[in-house]
């Protein structure tokens, strides 16, 4: 059975930016900083979110749209985390009234 750790990955097919353990390496556009510098590094994350490229139309790439989502309201604050919340909020209870009237019309076709 195959495993789909970073390291069973082979090198031409890893996503532009990242290395066998995750961490964003430190490419050409950052030469000369020091790569143990927690700004260099977060910098580095940076430029690598930014250079991913990830699958469009896809489930994984659905999936991948929300990690994006739920990574960028952690790292905001103030207003933009509260207006991302309720963003959250309505879809979450758009879903929960659909599936209420969903389950109304399921009941009375078979109670009526």
């Amino acid at each position: 059975m195959a495993s789909s750790r970073a390291a069973d990955i082979p090198e031409d097919d890893r996503p532009a930016g990242q290395v066998d353990d995750g961490q964003p390496r430190i490419e050409d556009e950052l030469v000369g900083l020091d790569p143990d510098d927690p700004e260099t590094r977060a910098f580095a994350e940076h430029l690598d979110r930014m250079q991913r490229q990830q699958p469009a139309f896809t489930v994984e790439g659905y999936l991948a749209g929300v990690e994006n989502f739920a990574d960028s309201v952690n790292r905001a604050g103030g207003l933009r985390r509260l207006a991302a919340v309720a963003v959250v909020v309505l879809i979450l209870l758009g879903a929960a009234i659909s599936v209420w009237f969903g389950l109304g019309e399921i009941l009375s076709t078979f109670f009526d």
